[in-house]
């Protein structure tokens, strides 16, 4: 969305050290980091950078925590109310033209609440943040991705159904998972040159930013979202 572009591209990645104690719930084991702030970010050992990201709205308080780029997790007591509220996140900065890459997978497994209005994503740039592609695995609530369907289409390991549309300030391409998904492996490299070859939205771009979170509408009371494990990679 525009102004979650505009604000973390005013924002260079800070590597944070302080934990800030907020209304999280604890993790299982004492996390490294935490944060309340909005924007609060942390860079680990092996280039993964964290955001809390609270970009919307009537939003409530949030906390982001991490043991590491792979156990992270949230609490968030966002409103019952339309729009989203945040979407934190962890990513890994690819940083190379399509057409070079030989193989980009992800795997996850999460755990989410049965309850509140979410989307867990991931939200994958080129270099110049003129394209998203948003990668739905699991949604429940009042949540929908935007503009016109394109029909369904089976790529990566996963059934997918086809969003295409703009927000103003760049092309958006969301594949909502035709059910859900607390865990797998998706081989995003396919699903990128469909986008570039098949269908001719793009061409060769570079492939920015593979960012992995909770895009959160509401969490009224409470709610925590724990990633059990996460990891990228690409060549």
């Amino acid at each position: 969305m525009a102004l979650r572009i505009w604000k973390r591209l005013l924002l260079a990645p800070v590597v944070a050290f302080a934990a800030l104690v907020g209304f999280a719930a604890a993790p299982a084991q004492a996390a490294i980091w935490s944060s309340s702030d909005q924007w609060g970010n942390y860079t680990t050992s092996d280039g993964y950078t964290l955001y809390n990201n609270i970009w919307g709205s009537g939003t409530g308080p949030q906390t982001i925590w991490a043991n590491s780029s792979s156990n992270w997790g949230v609490w968030a007591n966002h409103p019952n109310t339309g729009g989203i509220k945040s979407y934190p996140n962890a990513k890994k900065v690819i940083g190379k033209p399509l057409n070079s890459l030989s193989s980009l997978r992800s795997s996850y497994n999460v755990t989410v609440p049965s309850s509140g209005a979410y989307n867990t994503s991931y939200d994958i740039w080129d270099s110049n943040y003129d394209y998203e592609i948003m990668l739905w695995v699991n949604y429940r609530g009042a949540v929908g991705p935007l503009g016109t369907a394109q029909g369904s289409v089976t790529l990566g390991g996963h059934s997918w159904n086809v969003y295409k549309g703009s927000n103003g300030a760049n092309e958006v391409f969301s594949f909502l998972r035709t059910s859900n998904s607390t865990s797998g492996t998706v081989d995003v490299l396919p699903i990128l040159k469909w986008i570039k070859d098949t269908k001719g939205w793009w061409g060769n771009v570079t492939v920015g930013d593979v960012q992995f979170g909770y895009e959160i509408t509401s969490s009224s009371g409470g709610l925590d979202f724990a990633t059990n494990s996460f990891s990228v990679s690409g060549n």
